[in-house]
């Protein structure tokens, strides 16, 4: 088996910005799942509250005009502040995103999406938008 380290393996990017505290829904960027596997949707939601969730939505095109709910995707966070996310593998169309459902009144925290298994690698994370990252494998001590 050969080991590949997570951040030279995955694209990681915020596909949408914090939000302050209101109670509109929330959709970030699509994300393309051409030539990659699965993708991990994380962020926070500021209010815990059966009406604050977050559950994945996709379509064939790009603009998400006929987007749909994926079937068992919804998270609901159960305390004031905490993480959330979901975890879709091999989806069965191309784009998909993270829909913040705001019943009431919460912030959202930064949306990142989290792209593994990408068919070319490593990934492109040149783009405007991906995290700066470095890996360090078995590094000595010493000055960081």
């Amino acid at each position: 088996m050969e080991w590949q380290q997570l951040l030279r393996s995955a694209k990681v990017r915020i596909v949408k910005a914090a939000q302050t505290a209101a109670a509109s829904d929330i959709a970030s960027a699509e994300v393309d799942m051409q030539g990659y596997d699965g993708v991990i949707f994380l962020t926070s939601i500021g209010t815990a509250n059966s009406g604050n969730f977050i559950k994945v939505q996709q379509d064939t095109v790009t603009g998400m005009a006929t987007a749909a709910d994926l079937e068992g995707t919804k998270v609901l966070p159960t305390v004031n502040g905490q993480g959330v996310g979901v975890e879709i593998y091999k989806p069965l169309e191309r784009f998909v995103r993270l829909y913040v459902v705001r019943g009431a009144s919460s912030t959202c925290g930064e949306i990142w999406a989290l792209q593994y298994r990408g068919r070319l690698s490593p990934p492109d994370n040149a783009e405007v938008g991906v995290m700066l990252s470095e890996c360090h494998i078995s590094p000595a001590e010493g000055t960081a």
